[in-house]
C-alpha cells in the first residue's frame, strides 16, 4: 500500500519514507515466495537404498510365504541390515503398485457454461496412467443417467480418448 501511495508523490518527496518503494516490493516478493515455495529438502527419514529394496523383493519372489520379520532376519544374516518395518513398507508399496493397475476411479465435476448454465461431467480416471476418460455431460444428473452413461472401453469413439494429467 505504501508503495502504491508513493507513486502519487513526486520522486523528490520520497526521502520522507524510511524505505524506498522498491524495497517494499522486494520484501513483498520475498514474503510471497517464502509462503508458496515448498521446502527444498523433504523432512523425514532418507529413502531405502535400491540394493536393499531389490534384495527384499528378490527374497519375497523366491519365498512368498515368509513374513517381513523373517525376511529381515535373513538379510541380517548376509550382512544387510534392513529393519522389519522397512521390509513391511517395501512389501506394502509393491502390493499397492500392482493393485493400482486395475483400479479406476469415477467422479463428477461441474462446469458453469455460458449464461450460467451448469453442466455436470462424469469421468473415470486410471490410477496407474492418470488418464481421464469423459463418460458423459448433462445438465441434470440422475442415478439412472450415471448408470446408463458409457463406461470406458464400452463405447467405441468415446472411451478410447483419454486426457493425460501431468504427474505432480
Amino acid at each position: 500500500m505504501l508503495a502504491a501511495l508513493s507513486r502519487l508523490l513526486p520522486r523528490a518527496s520520497w526521502n520522507v519514507f524510511f524505505v524506498t518503494p522498491a524495497t517494499l516490493l522486494r520484501w513483498h516478493r520475498a514474503l510471497v515466495s517464502r509462503r508458496w515455495t515448498s521446502p527444498s529438502k523433504c523432512p523425514g527419514r532418507p529413502s531405502t537404498r535400491a540394493d536393499s529394496r531389490e534384495a527384499v523383493l528378490r527374497l519375497v519372489r523366491e519365498n512368498p510365504t515368509r513374513g517381513y520379520q523373517r525376511i529381515s532376519s535373513e538379510l541380517a544374516g548376509v550382512g544387510l541390515r534392513v529393519p522389519p518395518s522397512t521390509v513391511r513398507d517395501i512389501l506394502n508399496r509393491a502390493v499397492l503398485k500392482t493393485q493400482a493397475e486395475g483400479i479406476w476411479a469415477c467422479d463428477l465435476f461441474h462446469v458453469d457454461a455460458v449464461y450460467l448454465k451448469r453442466l455436470y461431467v462424469l469421468f473415470f480416471i486410471e490410477h496407474t496412467t492418470r488418464v481421464v476418460h469423459v463418460a458423459g455431460v448433462t445438465a441434470h444428473p440422475t442415478g439412472t443417467w450415471s448408470l446408463n452413461s458409457p463406461q470406458p472401453g464400452h463405447e467405441p469413439g468415446r472411451a478410447g480418448r483419454g486426457h493425460q494429467i501431468p504427474h505432480s
